[in-house]
């Protein structure tokens, strides 16, 4: 039985809320950007109110006891044994991810790879380092997973791609993918000679963990570590997106070298308040991570549940991960999903943005009562079609 009471949540409106606000017509339920509405653990508020009390806000860096607290999470939770001189830290894994382009671009490289449906900076950071972003579509098997296209895949990397981009649990479509998915993928990578950048922010966000552990980038094999950037972050999981705190492991030196010089062009310092409220949600945030566990799984399965009861001919991808859930709705022919929604009350995320027009992607991190009313909006909005 869950102790955290995620049917409470603050009221975010008019609070500057980039979900809430932004698009808000006049009480518009958001189901788009990817934060949640539920306070952080206690431990995290408690740890940023005394850095608060402090009242100088000056530049900062990570204090011993900060490192380890990532350092013993990453072993603890992951078994990713890593010296503290792989970690860079970073404030946001958007510009991350630029930075890895950069690091590719200085190698020679002219295209990165990543696979679509995926979040919208794999296919635009490229870009910002002067790299062309090729990308092939993640294909499904019978159960609807989304898994690699490995014949695709073959035929689309160039000899001048030096980097693929690896979502892993992925957003949007919510696979945790496994050691044999990902051992293809590291030789892939090696005998490309690409870079792999692997991106596991959402890792503590799996819904099943015995079921479908994560296994990292940094589990697989040695000879792929003097190639491989891993990012990770405590903001999706403790929802402390707005603080700005991630940071890369990079096992190899003169690669970690590259990227921390590039990262001086790309990447703003982490704000004083990031490294202690990751401390905080590494070192106390477990039981509110299982507790916030259990409520997702909660929300995944109602919104299957509802959409198999009242419009069964939406498909909705079993999610294995995350708190987000990926919807075809090319079955009901509508133009544009996400305007079309917007106009009943509805903000989702475009598929198009994610390289899959026609899809529409569910921000499940809010409480019951505000997705029990996108359930009756969703279906007034679809019975206003005929």
């Amino acid at each position: 039985m869950a102790s955290t009471d995620f049917d409470k949540a603050p009221n975010r409106r008019g609070t500057g809320s980039l979900k809430w606000d932004i698009f808000d017509q006049g009480g518009t339920l958001p189901f788009w950007v990817a934060d949640m509405d539920f306070e952080s653990p206690p431990e995290v508020i408690e740890a940023l109110q005394a850095r608060v009390a402090h009242g100088v806000f000056g530049y900062a860096y990570a204090t011993q006891g900060e490192k380890d607290a990532v350092l013993e999470y990453l072993y603890r939770v992951h078994g990713i044994q890593a010296p503290g001189a792989w970690m860079v830290w970073l404030a946001g894994m958007v510009p991350a991810l630029s930075v890895a382009a950069a690091v590719a671009r200085e190698r020679g490289a002219l295209s990165s790879l990543c696979t679509t449906p995926v979040y919208p900076p794999f296919l635009k950071s490229p870009g910002d380092a002067g790299l062309e972003s090729l990308s092939v579509s993640l294909c499904q098997d019978m159960n609807g997973r989304w898994t690699f296209d490995r014949d695709a895949l073959e035929n689309t990397v160039r000899p001048d791609t030096g980097l693929f981009i690896l979502c892993n649990p992925h957003n949007p479509v919510g696979t945790v993918f496994t050691r044999d998915e990902l051992e293809w993928l590291g030789n892939f990578c090696e005998r490309h000679d690409l870079l792999l950048c692997s991106d596991e922010i959402h890792c503590d966000l799996i819904l099943d963990e015995e079921k479908t552990p994560h296994v990292s980038a940094l589990h697989l094999s040695e000879s792929l570590q003097e190639r491989t950037i891993v990012l990770m972050a405590a903001s999706k999981t403790y929802n402390i997106a707005g603080i700005g705190c991630a940071y890369a492991l990079i096992p190899d030196g003169k690669l970690r070298t590259a990227y921390r010089k590039a990262s001086g062009g790309w990447v703003p310092p982490v704000s004083v308040f990031g490294y202690p409220a990751t401390e905080a949600a590494y070192r106390h945030g477990e039981p509110w991570r299982q507790d916030l566990i259990e409520y997702l799984r909660g929300n995944h399965r109602l919104l299957g549940e509802y959409l198999q009861e009242h419009h069964s001919e939406i498909n909705l991808t079993p999610a294995q991960a995350t708190y987000l859930a990926w919807l075809d709705m090319r079955p009901l022919d509508i133009e544009k999903p996400r305007l079309f929604f917007q106009e009943h009350g509805l903000t989702f995320s475009d598929g198009g943005d994610f390289g899959a027009p026609g899809y529409l992607r569910w921000n499940l991190g809010c409480t019951r009562a505000v997705l029990t009313e996108g359930f009756e909006r969703f279906t007034s909005a679809i019975r206003s079609i005929s």
